[in-house]
């Protein structure tokens, strides 16, 4: 992680180093943070009815005014849920003013920070540290710095399709992800994050022929079921009575076909574990910049599929 990475992250990541709660735990510690303007993080413990975030800094506490909660709010681009929901989470905050034991605090400040020396700068390929904010039908809000969210469509997740991105993350989980675009009128960063997960051949090489593993059956079409055994990969097996998608199986590798980007599997059975089960997440890239990705073996003949960064 670079210098910017450690001084920008999505927020809770720096709540429990011992940077953060040197500084926060004492009144000579968040003195030096305001003159050095530090960005701090602490927990909101309170919204008073006019949306003011009460935060704990050690044996003290803070204040977030509202229009200090987030950037757009002074724009009316914040709805109130958005402030109200930061209770009991970590929020990030520079220091504005320390009046005794009145100490004002400014989330937006260290957002418009993170913004213009961080996020501004970021450019197509770039890998970075993100952390799941919330979960829609059509794709994951994630926090890239210091409260600011960003957005990854659910097609761009990972290559092996899921139905809601609840199938492959969890609220707050850590990832990462890589940026595609940044739209410097509109200030908005657009992410990807199945370019991380590995190429076909790179997750084809955990598996082989002859062996039984865990996958998860992700649609089932005329022809057979697509059943997920690593996040970004596959197989195909014949239609067998009982099975939906979101099921646990046991499945036995019969074939690993590079040429043809196709893996055959037999399902074995039905296992009884409870839906949420998640393969875990395997990050190939969790770092530098990329310029090109190219899911597709180099021996396969079909269709490339590939990512270009510009």
């Amino acid at each position: 992680m670079n210098k910017k990475q450690t001084l920008y992250q999505p927020e809770g990541a720096k709540l429990h180093t011992k940077e953060n709660e040197a500084l926060v735990r004492s009144p000579e510690g968040l003195k030096a943070a305001y003159e050095n303007k530090v960005i701090l993080e602490g927990i909101a413990t309170m919204c008073d009815n006019n949306q003011n975030l009460t935060v704990q800094l050690g044996t003290q506490k803070g204040i977030i005014p509202k229009k200090e909660c987030a950037l757009g709010i002074a724009e009316d681009m914040v709805p109130d849920i958005a402030i109200i929901s930061k209770v009991g989470k970590p929020v990030s905050f520079l220091i504005e003013a320390i009046h005794g034991e009145n100490i004002l605090l400014s989330r937006a400040h260290a957002q418009k920070l993170a913004m213009e020396k961080y996020i501004a700068k970021l450019r197509p390929g770039m890998v970075i540290p993100a952390a799941i904010s919330h979960l829609e039908p059509f794709g994951a809000f994630v926090d890239v710095a210091n409260g600011i969210n960003s957005f990854i469509p659910i097609e761009n997740i990972s290559i092996s399709r899921i139905a809601h991105p609840a199938d492959r993350f969890r609220p707050r989980e850590s990832i990462y992800v890589v940026v595609t675009k940044f739209d410097q009128e509109e200030k908005r960063l657009y992410l990807s994050h199945k370019e991380l997960l590995g190429t076909w051949a790179e997750n084809a090489m955990k598996f082989s022929i002859g062996s039984t593993v865990t996958g998860i059956v992700r649609s089932i079409e005329e022809y057979g079921c697509f059943i997920e055994i690593a996040p970004n990969l596959s197989g195909l097996a014949d239609l067998q009575e009982g099975i939906e998608v979101g099921d646990v199986v046991s499945v036995y590798i019969k074939n690993i076909l590079p040429e043809k980007m196709k893996i055959k599997l037999v399902v074995i059975e039905k296992l009884e574990t409870d839906k949420s089960f998640k393969i875990p997440l395997e990050y190939f890239i969790s770092e530098g910049r990329l310029t090109r990705f190219q899911y597709t073996p180099a021996i396969c003949q079909r269709k490339i599929v590939e990512t270009i960064f510009e």
